[in-house]
């Protein structure tokens, strides 16, 4: 399967000495996985729809991982927003029991692109409410969080995870 340009954008951008800063890497993350909803609405295929369903539910697994051990709490720290961390944590549970129906399924089952598609909406939801004017993203660049070295941070962590996949 040929690669997507939002995959070798993220590759690029997470490739090197220097990794970007959390905003961007997370944001890198978030077109990697939307070119993947894209691809999987348009496929007929159920073999490809399910080796899309499955990198689909890696990425966000890694994804939310590496939100909730470090961007998250860092965000908390410095931005002091109890309300945009709850809600990204209660969205964040919402995908992870679905993700876990899709990864128990496969194209066979008459529910799976349903559940491929409402988890695509939840995701759409919530990667709205991060990159909005005045969102988690927005409120992280105006706290003195160090984006650099959590861009690091979630570097390296993507690392690690994207390997036990």
């Amino acid at each position: 399967m040929p690669t997507s340009h939002a995959a070798q954008r993220t590759r690029t951008a997470t490739r090197g000495r220097k990794a970007p800063n959390a905003v961007t890497l997370l944001k890198a993350d978030h077109r990697e996985v939307e070119d993947m909803f894209e691809q999987f609405q348009k496929s007929r295929s159920q073999s490809v729809k399910s080796r899309l369903a499955e990198r689909i539910c890696a990425a966000l697994k890694v994804h939310t991982t590496i939100e909730e051990e470090i961007f998250y709490p860092a965000f908390l720290e410095q931005a002091h927003d109890e309300d945009i961390h709850h809600e990204a944590i209660v969205e964040h549970n919402g995908a992870k029991k679905l993700i876990a129906q899709i990864e128990s399924s496969d194209p066979s089952d008459e529910y799976f692109d349903a559940k491929v598609k409402v988890l695509s909406e939840m995701i759409k939801h919530h990667v709205r409410e991060e990159e909005r004017p005045g969102g988690m993203f927005a409120e992280a660049k105006k706290s003195k969080m160090d984006l650099d070295d959590l861009g690091e941070r979630l570097k390296q962590r993507k690392g690690q995870l994207a390997g036990q996949h």
